[in-house]
C-alpha cells in the first residue's frame, strides 16, 4: 500500500480495534458498589483535551462537509462513558456514510470492533475516492485520539538526529508504537498532495519503515538509528 492516506486509514483502524476493547475494561471499575475500588478522577487536563476535540470536529466539517462524530452524556466515569459513547456513535456513522457513498446498502447492526473490520475490509474500493479517503483517515484518527486520551496513554516519542527534509529543522521523532518516524514541527507543510498537513494543521508527516533509507539520505543521518528508537522501551 502506497498511498499515505490508505495507510494512514490501516494504522487508526488498527490502533481503534485495540483501543477501543480497554475503554469498556477501564470502565469497569465505576459500575462497584460503594465498597469497591473508588473511580479513576479524570485527568486534570480533560476539559482543555475536549475543547481541543471539538475543534478537530469543527475542522472536518469544514474541510470536508461532512459531519464529525458528537459527544455524549454518561453517568459514570464521564471521560472514560463519553469516549466510549463518541467512538461507538462515530464509528456506526462512518461506516454507514462510507456505504452511503460508495453507493452500498445501509450495514447491519454489529460491535464497534466489527463495525471497523468491516470499514477496513471497503479499502480498495475508499482508493477510488480521495475525499472519502482523507475524511475516513481524518475521523479514524480523531476518535484513536480519543480512546488514547480516556485510556491515559502516552506514547513514546524518541528524538533522533538530522533534519527534516521539508523544514529543515531538528525536529525528526520517533514513535515505535507505530514504527513510524514524524517531523513535530507544526509549521512543517510538504509539497506531497496526498499529504495530511495540506490541509490539517493538527496532522505530521509521516515516514513509515519502507521509506527510512530515502527520510535518512535526505536528513543527512542513518537509518539504523530509527531501527534502533524503534526498541527503546520506557523507563
Amino acid at each position: 500500500m502506497t498511498d499515505p492516506v490508505l495507510r494512514d486509514i490501516t494504522l487508526w483502524t488498527a490502533a481503534l480495534v485495540r483501543q477501543f476493547p480497554e475503554l469498556t475494561e477501564e470502565l469497569a471499575p465505576g459500575r462497584q458498589g460503594p465498597a469497591g475500588p473508588a473511580p479513576t478522577a479524570p485527568r486534570p487536563d480533560l476539559d482543555e483535551l475536549v475543547r481541543e476535540e471539538r475543534r478537530e470536529v469543527l475542522l472536518l466539517h469544514k474541510l470536508h462537509g461532512l459531519t464529525g462524530a458528537g459527544r455524549g452524556a454518561a453517568p459514570i466515569r464521564l471521560h472514560v462513558s463519553d469516549a466510549i459513547r463518541d467512538v461507538t456513535d462515530g464509528v456506526v456513522e462512518l461506516e454507514e456514510a462510507v456505504r452511503a457513498r460508495l453507493g452500498l446498502p445501509r450495514p447491519g447492526r454489529a460491535q464497534v470492533v466489527e463495525r471497523l473490520r468491516r470499514v477496513a475490509a471497503l479499502l480498495d474500493d475508499v482508493a477510488g475516492d480521495p475525499v472519502l479517503a482523507r475524511h475516513m483517515r481524518d475521523e479514524l484518527r480523531r476518535m484513536a485520539r480519543r480512546c488514547a486520551r480516556a485510556l491515559g496513554d502516552t506514547e513514546l516519542v524518541v528524538r533522533v538526529s538530522g533534519r527534516c527534509p521539508w523544514c529543515d529543522s531538528v525536529s525528526l521523532r520517533a514513535f515505535p508504537d507505530r514504527r513510524a518516524v514524524l517531523c513535530v514541527n507544526p509549521a512543517c507543510v510538504c509539497d506531497e498532495e496526498a499529504c495530511g498537513c495540506q490541509d490539517d494543521p493538527a496532522y505530521r508527516h509521516v515516514w513509515l519503515e519502507e521509506r527510512w533509507a530515502e527520510l535518512a539520505a535526505a536528513a543527512g543521518c542513518g537509518a539504523e538509528e530509527f531501527a534502533a528508537a524503534m526498541e527503546e522501551v520506557p523507563c
